[in-house]
């Protein structure tokens, strides 16, 4: 969804005035977990790049219609859904779309998902295949009441009645993923598996089980999500590389072009409404 909506606020417009957003007032209850409420002003459509980012997306659809996941596995139009960290080259069709967007850490992802990240298998998952029943509770309550305070207090209290009890991220993982993101994508995963007192081959299988990317890959999300932002933000592709840890511009190319489906220059010129 779009990126130009900041703090915790009660539901205002976007730059472009097409979007009302709301985030929760006084934050969630849990670590590692971002949420906010969307509503398309104009019923104008959406047409949107899904971008990978260091968290795992979860969206709940209130709208009268289903959105449609694009992707190289076809279309699939979808009530709720889950983008893995790095879902792959994706678009995001849908008309009025009105919703409840989550963001979770790899930390509060392992916890909440229900399954291993693993298993999203790098791609974008119908929220029911995930939660079944409690996905379409959840949607009905939601669109039972029309105040974003109270359907973003639903959210949160169902997510932490799914967060008592579940198993905790290994210190070793959790340590390693800070690690990973302190240093902007720019660590050493021998490094890594030393700080943790662990084998490079140990780390690398728990680490991808329990965040659902290795850590080079994960390096290399983080890495990537400050140069799009970078991009997004109107700054050169060289000077981009540079600030960012690649090694020269042709780097950044392969990387942007991996992640995102695109080139820098094409990711450069998407909107804030067109990407998240």
């Amino acid at each position: 969804m779009p990126r130009d909506d900041v703090g915790d606020t009660t539901p205002e417009r976007t730059a472009d005035d097409r979007w009302e957003v709301a985030r929760p007032l006084g934050g969630t209850s849990l670590d590692g977990v971002r949420m906010a409420g969307f509503r398309d002003c104009t019923g104008s459509g959406l047409d949107m790049r899904v971008l990978p980012q260091p968290a795992v997306i979860v969206v709940i659809g209130l709208g009268a219609g289903p959105v449609t996941v694009e992707n190289a596995s076809g279309h699939r139009p979808l009530r709720g859904l889950v983008a893995a960290l790095s879902p792959g080259p994706a678009r995001i069709h849908g008309e009025s779309v009105e919703c409840v967007e989550v963001a979770l850490s790899p930390r509060a992802a392992y916890a909440l998902l229900g399954v291993s990240p693993l298993e999203l298998d790098g791609s974008i998952t119908g929220l029911e295949d995930l939660w079944g029943r409690h996905a379409r509770l959840l949607r009905e309550q939601l669109a039972d009441t029309t105040s974003w305070q109270e359907r973003l207090a639903l959210t949160d209290g169902f997510l932490r009645r799914r967060a008592a009890g579940a198993p905790p991220m290994d210190a070793e993982v959790a340590g390693a993923w800070d690690a990973i993101v302190s240093g902007r994508g720019r660590v050493r995963i021998g490094d890594l598996a030393a700080s943790c007192g662990w084998s490079r081959k140990r780390l690398w299988a728990r680490f991808s089980a329990q965040v659902g990317l290795t850590p080079k890959r994960a390096a290399m999300l983080v890495r990537f999500d400050h140069a799009a932002r970078a991009l997004l933000a109107g700054e050169r592709a060289g000077d981009v590389a540079a600030a960012c840890g690649y090694a020269d511009q042709p780097h950044l190319h392969r990387d942007v072009q991996a992640l995102a489906g695109c080139t820098p220059g094409a990711l450069a010129g998407l909107t804030a409404s067109t990407e998240t």
